[in-house]
Protein backbone atom coordinates (compact mmCIF):
# COMPACT_ATOMS: atom_id res chain seq x y z
CA UNK A 1 0.00 0.00 0.00
CA UNK A 2 1.57 3.28 -1.08
CA UNK A 3 1.47 6.40 1.00
CA UNK A 4 2.42 9.98 0.27
CA UNK A 5 2.15 13.35 1.96
CA UNK A 6 0.64 16.54 0.62
CA UNK A 7 1.11 19.68 2.71
CA UNK A 8 1.66 17.57 5.79
CA UNK A 9 -1.47 15.45 5.40
CA UNK A 10 -1.13 11.70 4.74
CA UNK A 11 -2.60 10.52 1.49
CA UNK A 12 -3.65 6.89 1.00
CA UNK A 13 -3.92 5.71 -2.56
CA UNK A 14 -6.53 3.07 -1.74
CA UNK A 15 -9.14 5.54 -0.41
CA UNK A 16 -11.45 6.64 -3.20
CA UNK A 17 -13.04 9.76 -1.71
CA UNK A 18 -10.33 12.40 -1.37
CA UNK A 19 -11.17 15.68 0.36
CA UNK A 20 -8.99 18.82 0.28
CA UNK A 21 -9.37 21.65 2.81
CA UNK A 22 -8.86 25.34 1.91
CA UNK A 23 -8.95 27.72 4.87
CA UNK A 24 -6.50 30.34 6.12
CA UNK A 25 -7.09 29.47 9.80
CA UNK A 26 -4.88 26.55 11.00
CA UNK A 27 -7.27 25.73 13.85
CA UNK A 28 -10.21 25.44 11.45
CA UNK A 29 -8.21 23.23 9.09
CA UNK A 30 -7.17 21.01 12.00
CA UNK A 31 -10.78 20.64 13.14
CA UNK A 32 -12.01 19.77 9.64
CA UNK A 33 -9.23 17.22 9.19
CA UNK A 34 -10.23 15.53 12.45
CA UNK A 35 -13.91 15.60 11.47
CA UNK A 36 -13.29 13.96 8.11
CA UNK A 37 -10.84 11.44 9.60
CA UNK A 38 -13.72 10.01 11.65
CA UNK A 39 -15.50 9.00 8.43
CA UNK A 40 -14.34 5.54 7.23
CA UNK A 41 -14.83 6.31 3.54
CA UNK A 42 -13.38 9.85 3.52
CA UNK A 43 -9.79 11.05 3.79
CA UNK A 44 -8.12 14.46 3.67
CA UNK A 45 -5.63 14.36 0.82
CA UNK A 46 -4.25 17.87 1.32
CA UNK A 47 -4.74 21.30 2.84
CA UNK A 48 -4.16 24.86 1.64
CA UNK A 49 -4.02 28.17 3.47
CA UNK A 50 -4.52 30.43 0.47
CA UNK A 51 -5.81 30.53 -3.10
CA UNK A 52 -2.46 29.89 -4.78
CA UNK A 53 -1.83 26.81 -2.64
CA UNK A 54 -5.35 25.63 -3.41
CA UNK A 55 -4.78 25.83 -7.16
CA UNK A 56 -1.50 23.92 -6.83
CA UNK A 57 -3.20 21.35 -4.61
CA UNK A 58 -6.04 20.82 -7.08
CA UNK A 59 -3.53 20.23 -9.87
CA UNK A 60 -1.23 17.93 -7.87
CA UNK A 61 -3.76 15.80 -5.97
CA UNK A 62 -6.97 16.04 -8.01
CA UNK A 63 -9.28 15.65 -5.00
CA UNK A 64 -12.85 14.47 -5.36
CA UNK A 65 -14.08 17.32 -3.14
CA UNK A 66 -12.61 20.64 -2.01
CA UNK A 67 -14.01 22.41 1.07
CA UNK A 68 -13.36 26.14 0.62
CA UNK A 69 -13.75 29.19 2.86
CA UNK A 70 -15.07 32.43 1.36
CA UNK A 71 -12.48 34.66 3.05
CA UNK A 72 -8.83 33.97 2.21
CA UNK A 73 -5.83 36.18 2.91
CA UNK A 74 -4.67 36.30 -0.69
CA UNK A 75 -8.00 36.27 -2.45
CA UNK A 76 -11.69 35.56 -2.49
CA UNK A 77 -13.27 32.11 -2.27
CA UNK A 78 -15.81 32.93 -4.98
CA UNK A 79 -13.04 33.74 -7.45
CA UNK A 80 -11.15 30.62 -6.37
CA UNK A 81 -14.22 28.49 -7.09
CA UNK A 82 -14.37 29.89 -10.63
CA UNK A 83 -10.66 29.19 -11.15
CA UNK A 84 -10.88 25.60 -9.91
CA UNK A 85 -13.96 24.92 -12.01
CA UNK A 86 -12.10 26.18 -15.07
CA UNK A 87 -9.09 24.05 -14.12
CA UNK A 88 -10.94 20.81 -13.43
CA UNK A 89 -14.71 20.61 -13.66
CA UNK A 90 -14.77 17.16 -12.06
CA UNK A 91 -13.81 18.48 -8.60
CA UNK A 92 -16.87 18.98 -6.38
CA UNK A 93 -16.72 22.24 -4.41
CA UNK A 94 -18.33 22.91 -1.03
CA UNK A 95 -18.15 26.28 0.72
CA UNK A 96 -17.70 26.22 4.49
CA UNK A 97 -17.81 29.76 5.82
CA UNK A 98 -18.91 32.06 8.61
CA UNK A 99 -20.43 34.46 6.08
CA UNK A 100 -24.19 34.83 5.76
CA UNK A 101 -25.52 32.30 3.27
CA UNK A 102 -28.33 34.65 2.22
CA UNK A 103 -25.66 36.81 0.60
CA UNK A 104 -23.04 34.29 -0.49
CA UNK A 105 -24.72 30.93 -1.10
CA UNK A 106 -26.26 31.84 -4.44
CA UNK A 107 -23.02 33.52 -5.55
CA UNK A 108 -21.09 30.38 -4.66
CA UNK A 109 -23.50 28.14 -6.59
CA UNK A 110 -23.40 30.41 -9.63
CA UNK A 111 -19.59 30.39 -9.47
CA UNK A 112 -19.56 26.59 -9.61
CA UNK A 113 -19.86 25.30 -6.05
CA UNK A 114 -22.39 22.57 -5.29
CA UNK A 115 -22.80 23.15 -1.57
CA UNK A 116 -22.78 25.90 1.04
CA UNK A 117 -22.47 25.21 4.76
CA UNK A 118 -22.43 28.00 7.31
CA UNK A 119 -20.00 27.42 10.19
CA UNK A 120 -22.88 27.89 12.63
CA UNK A 121 -24.48 24.69 11.34
CA UNK A 122 -23.60 21.39 12.98
CA UNK A 123 -20.49 19.58 11.78
CA UNK A 124 -22.70 16.71 10.59
CA UNK A 125 -24.10 19.06 7.97
CA UNK A 126 -20.69 19.45 6.35
CA UNK A 127 -20.32 15.68 6.05
CA UNK A 128 -23.84 15.54 4.62
CA UNK A 129 -22.94 18.25 2.12
CA UNK A 130 -19.82 16.36 1.02
CA UNK A 131 -21.78 13.18 0.47
CA UNK A 132 -24.57 15.06 -1.32
CA UNK A 133 -22.29 16.79 -3.82
CA UNK A 134 -20.48 13.51 -4.53
CA UNK A 135 -23.85 12.24 -5.80
CA UNK A 136 -24.12 15.23 -8.09
CA UNK A 137 -26.69 16.97 -5.88
CA UNK A 138 -26.67 20.52 -4.50
CA UNK A 139 -26.56 21.09 -0.74
CA UNK A 140 -28.04 24.21 0.89
CA UNK A 141 -29.62 24.68 4.28
CA UNK A 142 -33.42 24.19 4.34
CA UNK A 143 -33.82 27.92 5.07
CA UNK A 144 -31.78 28.97 2.04
CA UNK A 145 -33.48 26.40 -0.18
CA UNK A 146 -36.87 27.82 0.82
CA UNK A 147 -35.75 31.38 0.07
CA UNK A 148 -34.57 30.41 -3.40
CA UNK A 149 -37.75 28.49 -4.13
CA UNK A 150 -39.87 31.40 -2.91
CA UNK A 151 -38.00 33.72 -5.25
CA UNK A 152 -38.61 31.38 -8.18
CA UNK A 153 -42.31 31.00 -7.29
CA UNK A 154 -42.68 34.79 -7.36
CA UNK A 155 -41.37 34.80 -10.89
CA UNK A 156 -38.19 36.66 -10.07
CA UNK A 157 -35.89 33.68 -10.40
CA UNK A 158 -33.95 34.82 -7.35
CA UNK A 159 -34.66 34.99 -3.62
CA UNK A 160 -35.30 38.21 -1.80
CA UNK A 161 -31.77 39.29 -0.85
CA UNK A 162 -30.03 41.92 1.27
CA UNK A 163 -29.06 45.26 -0.30
CA UNK A 164 -25.47 44.04 -0.63
CA UNK A 165 -26.66 41.49 -3.18
CA UNK A 166 -26.68 44.33 -5.73
CA UNK A 167 -22.87 44.35 -5.61
CA UNK A 168 -20.86 42.29 -8.07
CA UNK A 169 -18.55 39.57 -6.74
CA UNK A 170 -15.53 41.87 -7.13
CA UNK A 171 -17.33 44.81 -5.49
CA UNK A 172 -18.37 42.65 -2.55
CA UNK A 173 -14.77 41.46 -2.18
CA UNK A 174 -13.53 45.07 -2.09
CA UNK A 175 -16.34 46.04 0.29
CA UNK A 176 -15.11 43.38 2.70
CA UNK A 177 -11.53 44.62 2.44
CA UNK A 178 -12.69 48.17 3.16
CA UNK A 179 -14.43 46.76 6.24
CA UNK A 180 -11.13 45.17 7.27
CA UNK A 181 -9.56 48.63 7.30
CA UNK A 182 -7.48 48.34 4.12
CA UNK A 183 -6.69 51.49 2.14
CA UNK A 184 -7.31 51.87 -1.58
CA UNK A 185 -3.62 51.29 -2.33
CA UNK A 186 -3.50 48.21 -0.09
CA UNK A 187 -6.57 46.75 -1.79
CA UNK A 188 -5.11 47.50 -5.21
CA UNK A 189 -1.85 45.76 -4.33
CA UNK A 190 -3.64 42.74 -2.90
CA UNK A 191 -5.87 42.31 -5.95
CA UNK A 192 -3.14 43.25 -8.46
CA UNK A 193 -5.26 46.12 -9.77
CA UNK A 194 -4.60 49.84 -10.11
CA UNK A 195 -5.78 52.27 -7.39
CA UNK A 196 -7.85 53.98 -10.09
CA UNK A 197 -9.73 50.73 -10.74
CA UNK A 198 -10.43 50.34 -7.02
CA UNK A 199 -11.67 53.93 -6.91
CA UNK A 200 -14.05 53.13 -9.77
CA UNK A 201 -15.40 50.09 -7.94
CA UNK A 202 -15.81 52.18 -4.79
CA UNK A 203 -17.82 54.82 -6.67
CA UNK A 204 -20.10 52.11 -8.10
CA UNK A 205 -20.61 50.63 -4.64
CA UNK A 206 -21.62 54.00 -3.22
CA UNK A 207 -24.16 54.46 -5.99
CA UNK A 208 -25.66 50.99 -5.64
CA UNK A 209 -25.86 51.25 -1.85
CA UNK A 210 -27.08 54.86 -1.87
CA UNK A 211 -24.09 55.97 0.20
CA UNK A 212 -23.01 59.57 -0.22
CA UNK A 213 -19.47 59.66 1.17
CA UNK A 214 -16.42 57.44 1.50
CA UNK A 215 -16.40 57.68 5.35
CA UNK A 216 -20.00 56.43 5.34
CA UNK A 217 -18.99 53.57 3.05
CA UNK A 218 -16.16 52.66 5.44
CA UNK A 219 -18.56 52.70 8.42
CA UNK A 220 -21.06 50.50 6.59
CA UNK A 221 -18.37 48.04 5.51
CA UNK A 222 -16.82 47.92 8.99
CA UNK A 223 -20.21 47.25 10.59
CA UNK A 224 -20.94 44.48 8.10
CA UNK A 225 -17.62 42.79 8.84
CA UNK A 226 -18.36 42.93 12.58
CA UNK A 227 -21.76 41.34 12.01
CA UNK A 228 -20.12 38.48 10.12
CA UNK A 229 -18.20 37.58 13.28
Amino acid sequence: MNAAKTNGVPKRDDIKIRVAIVDDHPVVRFGLIQLIADEPDLAVCGQAANAQEAIELAQAVKPNVMVIDISLRDGNGIELIKQIRALDGSIRLVVHSMYDESLFAERAILAGAMGYVNMQETTDNLITAIRRVLKGEVYLSPNMTNKMLQGISRGGGKPVAPVLSTLSDRELEIFGMIGDGLTIRQIAAKLHLSPKTIETHRARMRKKLDIHSNPELIRRASQWKLEQG
